[in-house]
């Protein structure tokens, strides 16, 4: 395998329509393989993550369920999207010739984009500004500035850190609620036994998390938090006392959210969602479908007559929507359309959520 260049990831879609700091790092957890002549590559793809597979070069034969068949050229148009993007599901393959491809693991490229978009990234119409929020408190960078800073929030941290544990739909509606706390070395920002009151996000400096084990000895170290770290969620969670000491290693900033808005946000999004079978029912009953993912997938393979309303545009797109329709938001995995639903939530619209998005297969 050989590390692949950023120049040649953003000739794919929909990965072209990434930031340049999150293409940047997708660079750096991609390879592409080499595979030899009539050998199937799916044969290797047997994860535990859905992977998107594209062909960088070669040519490579392709067989589907229903028997069609096609070759695919690597360089060509149809080779800039997945392998199997279509709505024909990929049976099995064959190198037709020595071929090159490289494997995308989906969840990742999903957050990413789902991340970006949130962040007000776009790759072409200027970001129309989002007022600020209608309480008067003293924010810390704001929300796209945060979502976009691929240090603080790195792909392993949104798939495995605090952030994975949290909605989507409510992500970006959490930074906006946090208020900005300067703090100094030494100060105790939750104490061990506590109750639960913040959730805390780190903007700058360190902090030191300890816990007593015992009465009569010294408090024990259990890790060191930095920038975008974040930590007294437990306690909110559970509705317990706090169960460690956070105290700062240096001067710093902190972003927190109050408990209040903290469990609202948790355990009460705005979101319905619906099972694919349902969903067809609500269609053919009047219902709309509602593509939220960027306008390349979408032309590329939609559901039938659905409109095409990306989530980095949502807020631009209320004044076109109806507010008299349903409608049923969907992507590839149901993250950004949980976005999307629930800004239009917001704004009066009814909709719907496609339970698991379209990768989800429909019962039979």
């Amino acid at each position: 395998m050989t590390a692949l260049d950023q120049s040649l990831l953003a000739q794919l879609e929909p990965i072209s329509t990434l930031s340049p700091g999150r293409l940047k790092e997708l660079a750096g957890l991609c390879f592409a393989e080499k595979v030899s002549k009539d050998i199937d590559p799916l044969r290797f793809n047997i994860v535990k993550n859905a992977q998107a597979m594209y062909l960088l070069q070669g040519d490579l034969g392709l067989r589907f369920v229903d028997g069609s068949k096609k070759i695919l050229r690597g360089g060509s148009e149809a080779a800039k999207h997945p392998i199997d993007a279509g709505k024909v599901r990929l049976q099995d393959s064959i190198a037709l010739t020595d071929v090159e491809i490289v494997r995308i693991d989906m969840d990742l490229l999903d957050i990413m984009m789902t991340w970006d978009q949130l962040a007000g990234y776009e790759t072409s119409a200027p970001q129309v500004p989002v007022k600020p929020p209608a309480e008067k408190t003293e924010l810390g960078r704001g929300a796209g500035v945060w979502m976009s800073d691929t240090g603080a929030f790195s792909a392993s941290k949104l798939q495995n850190g605090v952030f994975s544990r949290l909605p989507t739909a409510n992500i970006e509606e959490m930074f906006r609620r946090m208020t900005h706390q300067a703090v100094k070395a030494d100060q105790v920002i939750i104490t061990q036994g506590a109750e639960g009151d913040y959730y805390y996000l780190i903007e700058s400096g360190t902090a030191e998390v300890t816990r007593i084990v015992e009465a009569s000895e010294p408090p024990v170290p259990l890790a060191e938090l930095k920038d975008g770290d974040a930590f007294g969620e437990e306690a909110l969670v559970s509705d317990n006392k706090r169960n460690a000491t956070v105290t700062m290693k240096t001067d710093g900033s902190l972003l927190r959210l109050n408990k209040m808005d903290f469990i609202e946000l948790l355990k009460a999004p705005l979101i319905n969602h619906i099972s694919r079978a349902d969903a067809e029912q609500k269609i053919q009953e009047g219902s709309v479908w509602l593509d939220v993912r960027f306008p390349s997938e979408y032309k590329y393979d939609h559901l039938p007559n659905a409109l095409n309303a990306p989530l980095n545009e949502i807020r631009n797109l209320v004044s076109k929507l109806e507010k008299d329709k349903q409608y049923i938001a969907y992507c590839q995995t149901g993250r950004r359309s949980s976005a999307a639903a629930f800004i239009l939530v917001e704004n009066g619209f009814k909709v719907f959520v496609l339970d698991g998005g379209t990768r989800k297969a429909p019962a039979s």
